[in-house]
């Protein structure tokens, strides 16, 4: 540690890894870049041919990391169609950042229902709702949901800034929902980035503890919840959970939440985390030499949160007021929240 920043590094998250690891995700590799092959120009035949092979391989070898959940993998086949539209339209360049921003919110409604409602159908809570009805009395009515208490009413959710700050807010206020009493998650807010000077093989993950927001103790015996779109290289999780570790954190559980997952990513933190989850919606074979994921989806931060500017970055608060009223009128329990930890910090 120097100047209160932690930092990981690239050859230490590839020491977890296996041999087999290591073949697997060579065969994957070279896979994908037979692949691109087909792009220009595209054989669409030839694409579809490739990438249904990539997908059987990736699965056969996820059979062994029971730890790690992609979603087309575990849920029913009609629920395929579904993850493969969500998917395609935040993949899609020409999805804007209206429509980014609704199809992200499916992604992380469908990532709940993987983790959390799946196995609980012989467990009911009820929602009694008062109607708009009052003729001739006041109406009301029933709804069975799953009773998933004893699995959220101990969770905090972790922020691992920027891109992830929507996606975590929209998963606590899941949790609120199904919550039989409204509970709302406490929140923690980590400042960690990679450094993109460097390539993929020797990349640097930098945990800036003065610009973070959390309480030890808060943590301390708790489930832990991130959420990121993206999960490349599983730096920025590992990082901060072993920074934790060291603090003399011992969380109960920890449960990750991705829209897309590179291959290599998700097998460092199955390797890396004890009692770690991975949860994602789609899972990508490749990273390219800057640790991008392929076919991936671009900046999801920068396509959820809008570009900063390098001279005048915006701070958490004024990254929410950016939001706008709508999401701010959505989420407001969990913006209390945040704004409660920022706050307090200061």
């Amino acid at each position: 540690m120097a100047n209160d920043k932690i930092i990981l590094k690239a050859e230490d998250l590839d020491g977890y890894l296996t041999e087999q690891d290591q073949a697997d995700l060579k065969n994957l590799a070279a896979m994908y870049e037979e692949t691109m092959k087909s792009f220009v120009p595209l054989d669409q035949a030839k694409t579809i041919e490739q990438f249904d092979k990539m997908g059987h391989v990736m699965q056969d070898i996820l059979k062994k990391h029971p730890s790690i959940k992609v979603f087309s993998f575990e849920t029913e086949e009609g629920s395929h169609a579904e993850a493969s539209h969500v998917i395609s339209k935040l993949r899609n360049i020409k999805t804007g950042n209206h429509e980014f921003v609704y199809y992200t919110q499916r992604a992380y409604e469908m990532l709940f229902r993987l983790a959390y409602t799946g196995p609980h159908s012989d467990k009911k809570n009820y929602i009694v709702t008062p109607t708009p009805v009052t003729n001739p009395v006041q109406n009301y009515a029933v709804h069975k949901i799953p009773d998933i208490d004893s699995e959220i009413s101990n969770s905090v959710m972790c922020v691992m800034l920027r891109g992830a700050l929507l996606p975590s807010i929209i998963m606590s206020k899941e949790i609120e929902e199904y919550s039989s009493n409204g509970y709302v998650t406490p929140f923690a807010l980590f400042k960690i980035n990679r450094d993109d000077t460097k390539q993929e093989n020797d990349m640097q993950y930098i945990l800036d503890l003065k610009k973070s927001f959390f309480d030890l103790e808060q943590l301390d015996g708790k489930d832990l919840i991130f959420a990121d779109p993206m999960n490349a290289t599983g730096g920025s999780l590992v990082t901060v959970v072993k920074y934790l570790q060291s603090q003399g954190v011992k969380p109960r559980s920890i449960k990750f939440f991705n829209v897309i997952s590179a291959f290599k990513g998700a097998l460092r933190i199955s390797r890396a985390l004890e009692n770690c989850v991975c949860y994602t919606l789609w899972m990508d074979p490749a990273l390219n030499e800057k640790a991008y994921i392929m076919p991936g989806l671009g900046d999801a931060g920068d396509r959820l949160n809008g570009c900063d500017k390098k001279e005048n970055p915006r701070n958490i608060i004024r990254l929410i007021a950016n939001y706008g009223s709508t999401i701010n009128g959505l989420y407001n329990s969990q913006l209390a929240e945040i704004e409660s930890m920022v706050l307090d910090k200061n």
